[in-house]
């Protein structure tokens, strides 16, 4: 008979089933990663669709949130999450594969780009929620910063790694070929989370109506100042970030006559500096409090975005490099200490809608930027444009550094919030 795994072992081998997470969230984001090099190149080189269908075509994956994230974390809260993630798989393997098979028979448009990139984002609503709620019951709640740290910090090297081949790969294979790693991802992803144990804890059964439901959720992500704090600073680098980033091919590619390489490395940076924010984010928490490294996190991801606007062609591209590198690290400080809070102080049967609610006001600001960065793009020019989005990012840490938690120390001290009452 096998002895148990000791207390002191990783927690990756102690929890087979934090394992299974990890190891589906993090070949997913790999593949995940691929293919966001690849779209808006099968855009901008192979389809020569214009600034703003390049810059608008990345908020297609973060409109789905905005337009229907709160009935599906309704839906989330009801279902048992496994089989959510499995189908959601599914319907993204199905959708992304129809565009290489396109460009081989010389169909490939770019409303065909627009509907598959929106199917896409609507998978990732159900895979994302899904999964956040069995990461929460995976993890006791001393664990929780820890596993996030670990998620993030594997997340975001297989993002570097998937971004890094995926600026090569187009060069080499051609930005819709390369696609077919991402399908490829997505299997070796949905074999990971076949072997998922959880006895899952979702809604009460009873009478059960939508629109309250939904609204239970908004009411409680806007019940309390910590909760409101992490959203409103959320949303506001997701604006002004999502709209540097949705430019960048345009930047690098039209503005700087730049190759796909170096938009690979620029992505590329700022997931391996995720990798060190992510593994560093238990060590800095225990030592500073989680409270200071939230409020500062974002202070020199502002600078590393502002540093895209000094780059110049060739090795002046690598200023650029640092600067996302920095702002990768800023971003997974602020990402491992908000979630960790959330799911400690939300209830299990509450999770998918408060996922819902956050996102669909954190992450619909993706959509929404992105589009606005592609109207700035044809009207001032992508550079003025790349230089307000940075400055819309700036007003994040103002959030943090002067609202409601500016002294707090360690978030995890507040108190567990209930479940609203009808």
């Amino acid at each position: 008979m096998a002895e148990p795994t000791p207390p002191s072992a990783p927690l990756v081998r102690r929890n087979p089933d934090f394992r299974a997470l990890w190891v589906s969230a993090t070949v997913g984001v790999f593949g995940t990663a691929v293919a966001a090099v690849a779209l808006p190149l099968i855009a901008a080189v192979e389809l020569a669709a214009s600034d703003f269908a390049v810059a608008a075509l990345a908020g297609m994956a973060f409109l789905p949130w905005l337009l229907l994230g709160l009935p599906i974390g309704v839906w989330v809260d009801r279902w048992p999450r496994k089989p959510v993630i499995v189908w959601s798989l599914v319907a993204r393997i199905l959708s992304l594969g129809t565009l290489p098979v396109a460009y081989w028979l010389g169909m490939l448009s770019v409303a065909q780009l627009f509907i598959v990139a929106f199917i896409a984002g609507l998978s990732s609503v159900f895979f994302s929620l899904a999964d956040q709620a069995l990461v929460q019951q995976a993890l006791s709640g001393d664990e929780l910063v820890e596993g996030n740290g670990i998620i993030t910090a594997s997340g975001a090297s297989a993002d570097a790694a998937g971004r890094g081949i995926a600026g090569w790969l187009t060069v080499v294979l051609g930005a819709s070929n390369t696609l077919l790693v991402q399908v490829g991802a997505s299997l070796a992803s949905l074999a990971a989370i076949s072997s998922l144990h959880i006895t899952e804890k979702t809604a009460p059964a009873g009478e059960r109506r939508i629109f309250a439901e939904m609204l239970e959720g908004l009411r409680y992500t806007f019940s309390t100042a910590p909760l409101r704090a992490i959203l409103f600073n959320a949303a506001l680098w997701n604006l002004g970030g999502s709209m540097v980033a949705s430019l960048m091919v345009l930047l690098v590619v039209r503005a700087l006559g730049e190759s796909e390489v170096w938009l690979g490395l620029l992505m590329a940076a700022t997931s391996v500096g995720g990798a060190v924010g992510g593994l560093s984010a238990k060590r800095l928490t225990e030592r500073l409090g989680s409270g200071p490294v939230w409020r500062w996190s974002m202070v020199p991801g502002v600078l590393g975005y502002a540093s895209l606007l000094a780059m110049t062609p060739g090795t002046g591209m690598l200023i650029g490099i640092l600067g996302m590198f920095v702002m990768g690290v800023s971003i997974a400080l602020n990402i491992v200490v908000g979630t960790s809070f959330r799911q400690r102080v939300c209830p299990p049967a509450m999770m998918g809608r408060l996922g819902a609610a956050t996102r669909m006001v954190s992450w619909g600001m993706l959509g929404i930027a992105s589009i606005l960065g592609g109207i700035l793009a044809e009207t001032i020019g992508i550079t003025a444009a790349v230089l307000v989005g940075v400055l819309l990012a700036a007003t994040a840490p103002l959030v943090a550094l002067f609202g409601s938690l500016r002294s707090v120390r360690r978030l995890e001290e507040l108190d567990r919030e209930p479940m609203p009452t009808r």
